[in-house]
């Protein structure tokens, strides 16, 4: 059994501003692991946000400068780091995968998942973006085989579609990852109860680091990163602006409150299909 150990949502604000952006990632990374954090995610496009649609979409391939400076930072800090999403080259032209990326502490990539739901959304009056019109989908589930144990990935709106987390936690995941960069308009209402369910349906913890303000034009990013316990309790939350959330995850903690309410043995056989055909991979 894993040992407690401590982990960091780190809340930022990106721009198109890849230089900045990686200089604030690095600083707040580089504040967690100081704080003891052994798990450190960060969020949705780390190293670039589009404002403007007219802006081209940079690509961060395995051996770009951004990517290679990450990898390092994790091996000189010791620490497994989650970018919560960074663009990679997709076999489509015009189009890119939305990649999160698992590092390990000795700097190696031990997994890539790739943005299954693409957010397409036009709220009248508010937010209007169309994901599917840059991003290429993925088609795996992913759960990483880490040091810290067993972890599934997911992406910002991935977090609206149960199934996903339910997979992940059938493969054995015990922690659920949901770096985002959630709208103002629907995090408000929706960011917080739904990260809060998918803890407690599936009693795992969740580590969820988002975007926070205003990044220039009219995005802008409803923040609150959180670490909830498999109870649906709140155990973290970053302050407004730029900042970490800390949290213990002790999975002793885990197997009493599944030992208790042993949700997982009593689903009907009618649904167990969700672990059939093309499952988790680390």
């Amino acid at each position: 059994m894993t040992q407690p150990f401590l982990a960091a949502a780190v809340q930022l604000c990106s721009t198109e501003d890849i230089d900045a952006n990686v200089e604030s990632a690095v600083h707040e990374i580089t504040k967690a692991a100081r704080y003891g954090a052994t798990l450190v995610v960060v969020p949705e496009n780390v190293a670039f946000l589009r404002i403007n649609p007219a802006t081209p979409q940079p690509q961060f391939g395995p051996d770009h400068p951004v990517m290679t400076r990450f990898c390092e930072l994790a091996r000189t800090l010791e620490i497994d780091l989650v970018l919560g999403s960074v663009s990679e080259p997709s076999p489509v032209p015009g189009k890119s995968y939305n990649t999160s990326v698992y590092i390990g502490s000795t700097g190696e990539v031990l997994a890539r998942y790739r943005k299954l739901h693409l957010f397409d959304i036009d709220i009248p009056g508010t937010v209007s973006l169309k994901e599917s019109d840059t991003v290429t989908p993925g088609d795996e589930a992913v759960v990483v085989e880490s040091r810290l144990g067993k972890i599934g990935m997911s992406i910002c709106y991935d977090l609206r579609f149960p199934e996903l987390y339910r997979r992940l936690t059938s493969a054995g995941a015990r922690i659920l990852l949901v770096p985002a960069a959630f709208t103002l308009q629907t995090g408000k209402d929706h960011w917080i109860p739904l990260l809060r369910a998918r803890a407690i349906e599936n009693q795992a913890w969740v580590i969820a680091p988002g975007q926070a303000g205003k990044h220039g034009g009219v995005r802008e990013s409803y923040g609150k990163s959180l670490i909830i316990d498999p109870w649906g309790i709140v155990v973290a939350q970053a302050r407004d602006g730029v900042g970490v959330a800390v949290a213990e995850i002790d999975f002793a903690h885990q197997d009493r409150i599944r030992a208790g309410l042993p949700c997982g043995q009593h689903r009907h056989p009618l649904f167990w299909s969700d672990a059939a055909g093309k499952g988790p991979r680390g």
